[in-house]
């Protein structure tokens, strides 16, 4: 007897639980949204503005008039994913009833040329990115080179940005027709040819001393190109 009685109080408690849970849940649900917060999480400058995040959201609904429960909260994530300059979206509601929503954008390494004049970035996925109306990413103008190309040279392009002094130096990456990659330089009309996207960072080693002993013997402006196809050697072509 004494068991089927602790049974009961177990039962009762259980349901007192729940129903005490659908009470604050229906309740909870019933009340107007009170807010958005939206926060990106990556360290780029916006290339999607708060105000369309917000119409993603809601879709062009007004805040005031909606309630908890009648928000999807899947459905708008999805939404925000389906966006060309979102990389990952997270949404969802806080106890106080504010719509919460934690955005990383794309992060675009080049901007790629196409032959007929117009041009979109390449991402650090190695994926095609629209350009944006709100910020213009300072990354190297990229030729030469179509979708097969685009994860390799991602990969590259990440190594440039990573070389703090590649970085403030190159501004043009072009893929020559054998396969070849051809660096162009700010401030300086000397081109490098680093050959097939291997060893990067070696040749970048041997193409910064090359550049600081040319800067100290004076002598850099005289040279048109060099040569970083071999690992053990640096090739120079004056003017």
């Amino acid at each position: 007897m004494k068991k089927i009685i602790n049974i009961l109080k177990i039962l009762l408690l259980v349901i007192g639980i729940l129903a005490l849970y659908g009470f604050s849940k229906a309740r909870n649900g019933s009340r107007t949204l009170k807010g958005i917060d939206i926060v990106f999480t990556d360290a780029n400058n916006p290339f999607i503005t708060h105000e369309t995040i917000r119409k993603l959201l809601l879709q062009q609904k007004n805040k005031d008039t909606l309630v908890l429960k009648d928000l999807d909260v899947s459905r708008m994530e999805q939404k925000l994913r389906e966006n060309p300059m979102v990389r990952k979206a997270d949404v969802f509601l806080t106890i106080d009833g504010r719509l919460g929503a934690k955005i990383e954008q794309r992060d675009p390494v080049g901007r790629v040329q196409l032959n007929n004049g117009e041009s979109h970035y390449l991402d650090a996925d190695g994926l095609q990115m629209p350009l944006s109306s709100v910020y213009a990413a300072r990354v190297p103008l990229v030729n030469g080179i179509d979708e097969k190309d685009y994860p390799t040279m991602a990969a590259l392009l990440v190594k440039i940005r990573e070389d703090e002094f590649m970085r403030k130096m190159v501004i043009g990456v072009t893929k020559k027709t054998n396969g070849d990659i051809e660096l162009d330089f700010r401030d300086t009309k000397l081109t490098a040819l680093l050959g097939k996207p291997v060893a990067i960072e070696k040749k970048f080693q041997n193409f910064k001393a090359f550049h600081k002993k040319s800067r100290k013997d004076n002598t850099l402006e005289g040279y048109a190109a060099v040569n970083l196809k071999f690992n053990n050697q640096v090739i120079a072509t004056k003017k």
